[in-house]
């Protein structure tokens, strides 16, 4: 931690055996990860009291990988973003037939394993319909800071 500042708990849960299955994000850029993340992987519908947050994302499972598909998937990850994550610009949403030969992508840093790419939950045992890969950038501090986050669906 740094200096036992945290911002928030970091999404997705991960199994623990020490019983640490809430990891709390050290860094903004954690914590906008984190929500991005949550947002895109919550059913629209599914929360109470909060109807509209999330994405439809789970529609589009094994729909045609055609160009009218790809916009609405699209359109609803930027809709989404600006409304429930505004200080979130999206620079690039690029997405394709997702293939069995590419592998999950993950960054290290000091030594920490960060893992770039999400899966639709329970779906782990069949064909994705997408890989979508979202670049972003964070426009509320000084230094502007770049990620992305790549979805399986």
């Amino acid at each position: 931690m740094a200096n036992g500042r945290t911002f928030g708990i970091a999404f997705p849960f991960n199994d623990s055996t020490t019983g640490k299955y809430l990891k709390l994000t050290e860094t903004s850029d954690d914590e906008i990860r984190s929500n991005l993340i949550h947002l895109l992987l919550t059913r629209k519908g599914s929360r109470y009291f909060l109807p509209d947050f999330g994405t439809r994302l789970y529609e589009y499972i094994f729909e045609p990988l055609d160009s009218p598909t790809f916009n609405n998937i699209e359109s609803d990850i930027r809709d989404a973003c600006e409304k429930f994550i505004p200080n979130l610009r999206i620079t690039d949403i690029s997405i394709t037939a997702a293939s069995s030969e590419e592998e999950t992508i993950s960054v290290t840093t000091a030594g920490n394993t960060i893992n770039k790419e999400f899966s639709m939950p329970n779906q782990g045992q069949i064909e994705y319909t997408a890989k979508v890969r979202i670049e972003y950038t964070v426009t509320d501090s000084v230094f502007g800071s770049k990620d992305f986050v790549i979805i399986n669906i």
